[in-house]
């Protein structure tokens, strides 16, 4: 658990645990030469990734963005992705109880970013937290729907559709403020309506940048992942987040980096994209 303020909000980086990816499909073209001094691979050539969720406290409303993969995987997905399922955990030692969430916001609905929007009663997926509204692109849960070869393996109707029924989950139309200092922007690229989550308090920005930037080993821009359905729009969508966010000094929040949950992006001497950890508040 790492915490910080940003005006008069309190943030705090919990996590769900690590899981398994293979470290081509992260890097996509990137030759592993390159990566790999970055983000070292096990002997199969897995990268060791985190399931970071964003708690944004704002006084009156408490906000999660993001809510990892869940304990809803099967036998044989668990032993691939070898994932944890420590959230709820995280959420107690945060003094977090599923009735004080109020808004959960998924920057897109693949298993590893919305798996604890539902646990299983009775053999029926019903939300995790029950006073909560969720939020999610229209596009994004349209493209979940059609179940496409290319990527039907990512999306699990269990994590999403019981809430859309229930009338929990707020389907967006692009981008959208959901409180005042909380708002949501669409970068398109890990897929179309894959979107961001900003936060403004007093004059400080955060924004919780989701899987267009997944780790603070992807800031070039063109190192995009092979699991991106548009990469070319991935790279426009970076340029377009570092034009606003390095000159403004956003604190970027990374979704699946399991050391550097969040930094500051700047250029160095060489011009070359960095992160600048952030001074921690235990």
């Amino acid at each position: 658990m790492q915490r910080t303020t940003l005006g008069d909000f309190e943030l705090t980086v919990v996590s769900d645990g690590g899981y398994y990816l293979d470290g081509g499909a992260m890097f996509g073209v990137v030759p592993k030469p390159m990566w790999e001094k970055r983000f070292p691979a096990d002997e199969q050539n897995r990268l060791r990734l985190g399931l970071n969720t964003l708690i944004i406290r704002t006084g009156d409303r408490t906000v999660l963005v993001e809510t990892g993969i869940g304990n809803k995987l099967n036998e044989k997905s668990v032993s691939i992705y070898g994932n944890e399922a420590l959230l709820p955990k995280a959420l107690e030692e945060a003094q977090v109880a599923p009735d004080d969430v109020d808004i959960v916001i998924n920057t897109h609905l693949h298993f590893d970013h919305c798996g604890w929007n539902t646990i299983l009663k009775d053999g029926c997926a019903v939300a995790t937290f029950p006073r909560a509204q969720y939020y999610v692109q229209q596009g994004e849960l349209e493209r979940a729907h059609v179940q496409h070869e290319r990527d039907r393996v990512s999306y699990l109707t269990d994590n999403y559709d019981p809430l859309v029924a229930n009338g929990q989950m707020t389907l967006l139309r692009g981008d959208a403020e959901i409180i005042p200092g909380i708002s949501v922007r669409v970068f398109p690229g890990h897929t179309r309506h894959h979107q961001a989550v900003i936060i403004r308090s007093q004059g400080q920005t955060a924004c919780y940048i989701g899987d267009l930037i997944p780790t603070s080993g992807h800031l070039p821009p063109t190192w995009v992942m092979a699991y991106d359905l548009f990469p070319l729009d991935t790279i426009a969508s970076r340029h377009q987040y570092y034009e606003e966010a390095l000159p403004e000094k956003w604190l970027t929040v990374f979704t699946h980096d399991p050391k550097t949950p969040w930094a500051y992006v700047e250029k160095d001497e060489k011009d070359r994209l960095i992160a600048r950890p952030v001074d921690q508040k235990k």
